[in-house]
């Protein structure tokens, strides 16, 4: 996947073109400097989903939970404040995970160890003209 993004609304686009290339991806990595638009994507993959829950940054919380209209969930971690990887154990990490429902990580990099083989990896990148390029690797 590769997506050129000029304005907000070419985020729906973006997270379309994600589900569609990536249908049976439920664990991804998104990767961006601060201020990228991580969560602002991930908010975008939601509404495609039909999560009618408010997507935010869990930040604080580490993990957010939200549900799609059919009943699976949506994980949304930020683990740009983790220090120590046993943080992530303690909040059971692995079940998360191994759970079968996605898992959208911020600040992946904190936790690489951490990642599993089947990881879809995002980078979202800065332009000089605001936009943003989206990159997947798998």
């Amino acid at each position: 996947m590769n997506v050129l993004v000029n304005n907000p609304s070419d985020l729906q686009k973006a997270a379309e073109t994600f589900l569609h290339q990536y249908p049976d991806a439920r664990v991804v990595a998104f990767h961006g400097s601060m201020g990228a638009g991580k969560t602002t994507l991930i908010k975008a993959i939601c509404q495609q989903l039909g999560v009618n829950d408010v997507v935010n940054s869990p930040t604080f919380a580490l993990v957010n939970e939200y549900t799609c209209p059919n009943g699976q969930s949506v994980y949304h971690f930020d683990f740009y404040r983790i220090n120590k990887l046993e943080e992530v154990y303690d909040m059971g990490y692995e079940e998360y995970i191994e759970s079968g429902q996605y898992c959208f990580m911020e600040w992946p990099e904190r936790i690489e160890s951490l990642l599993p083989d089947n990881c879809i990896h995002i980078h979202i990148e800065e332009t000089n003209n605001n936009q943003r390029i989206i990159r997947s690797i798998d």
